[in-house]
């Protein structure tokens, strides 16, 4: 009988996978034997008394933030009251942001913070150190309405000396002339 040329391979392909043996071979006289990987230890294994033991507990303590470091809340990202040119009124629409920072500051009469007044770079130095000064105390004022202490808070001025906008239009501007409350980093 006479076997195909298909047949053929796979009688040959049959007996090399024959010839691949999981024994290991010995190593000719005269050569190290190969280094291989020790298997695992298995861990031991427990008794069990049919009790089953509690699972640990967490050792991490839950922190919670106090309202002016959330980064969620209104207390935290509200904090700066803008200016228009050459004013140190505060404007309606910052009512509510003074209101809510009052009341908070108020129910915190350890809580100390500084206001600090910014003017654009329009002006002399003196000029903007005394306008940015203005609108500091305009701001501390204003929260004094909702019972924050005096001695909570600390007006400054920083003039044209920080800006929060680098460029010299009316929009760069407008973000600086402003008064920004600020609280401990703690």
């Amino acid at each position: 009988m006479q076997m195909s040329k298909f047949g053929a391979l796979i009688v040959a392909a049959g007996a090399m996978l024959a010839g691949c043996s999981s024994t290991p071979v010995a190593p000719p006289p005269g050569k190290p034997a190969p280094v291989t990987a020790a298997a695992p230890t298995p861990a031991p294994a427990t008794m069990s008394t049919g009790t089953a033991k509690p699972a640990p507990s967490s050792t991490v303590a839950t922190v919670s933030l106090p309202p002016y470091l959330d980064p969620r809340n209104p207390i935290s990202t509200e904090r700066s009251v803008y200016f228009d040119f050459d004013v140190y009124s505060i404007k309606s629409e910052y009512s509510g942001l003074i209101e809510r920072q009052g009341k908070y500051l108020a129910s915190q009469p350890t809580l100390s913070i500084k206001i600090e007044g910014n003017a654009d770079e329009r002006g002399s130095a003196e000029y903007n150190l005394a306008l940015g000064q203005k609108r500091a105390q305009a701001v501390l004022q204003a929260l004094k309405v909702y019972g924050v202490k005096a001695g909570q808070m600390e007006a400054v001025s920083w003039g044209s000396e920080r800006p929060k906008a680098t460029g010299h239009n009316e929009s760069a501007w407008a973000q600086n002339r402003r008064a920004d409350l600020v609280y401990p980093k703690q």
